[in-house]
């Protein structure tokens, strides 16, 4: 799937979150939010924090590819800020029940991971025969990463069926067909809402 653009920098993510906070909490609730943003960015720098994001590594380590939450570079961090959520994978010992419990013949179902971030959670779709598999990630550092691990992932003839596509997930067009849309809380709940009315309009 072709990218969509204009690309998430920090300076227009920072001019829609600070339009749409100013709308959803004022003046001075926004600038509470930044700080306390700003506040626990500095925490996760520090020794303590930094253990515990490498606590995610086995399946990095088991599959040779870069999900963990561990690593991301600090502009990336300051983008996440602005796109209202944090990257978090998703835990594989989570993922597999839920999806092995949910009863559809995958084979007629496309699987939609809103919020892919590096692309774990397709990665671990790609163990069920799902007809196609896409990824919708705002962020194009995570995006990237995403297309890179797809490609180094070893599943052999799987790979082919997963699609990236990077930009807004309010802009994405949900394909005309069976769908399991997943998310792992990627949004704040203004863009949840919207997008779930785009859903239910794909639906209709």
């Amino acid at each position: 799937m072709a990218d969509f653009p204009p690309p998430f920098t920090l300076r227009r993510g920072f001019a829609a979150w600070w339009r749409d906070s100013l709308r959803l909490r004022g003046v001075w609730r926004t600038l509470g939010f930044l700080g306390t943003s700003f506040y626990e960015l500095l925490l996760d720098y520090t020794p303590a924090r930094r253990r515990l994001r490498y606590g995610d590594l086995d399946y990095d380590w088991e599959c040779r590819v870069n999900t963990t939450w561990a690593n991301p570079r600090l502009g990336t961090r300051l983008r996440e800020i602005f796109s209202g959520r944090q990257y978090m994978p998703t835990d594989p010992e989570l993922f597999r029940p839920v999806m092995s419990e949910l009863g559809v013949p995958y084979e007629q179902f496309t699987f939609i991971d809103l919020g892919s971030g590096k692309g774990r959670a397709l990665l671990l779709a790609s163990e069920f025969p799902y007809r196609r598999i896409i990824g919708v990630e705002l962020l194009p550092e995570l995006h990237a990463i995403a297309r890179e691990n797809i490609r180094t992932f070893q599943e052999g003839s799987q790979l082919g069926r997963i699609d990236l596509w990077c930009g807004d997930a309010r802009q994405f067009r949900f394909p005309p067909e069976p769908l399991v849309v997943f998310l792992f809380d990627p949004f704040p709940e203004h863009i949840l809402e919207q997008l779930m009315m785009a859903l239910e309009q794909s639906v209709r």
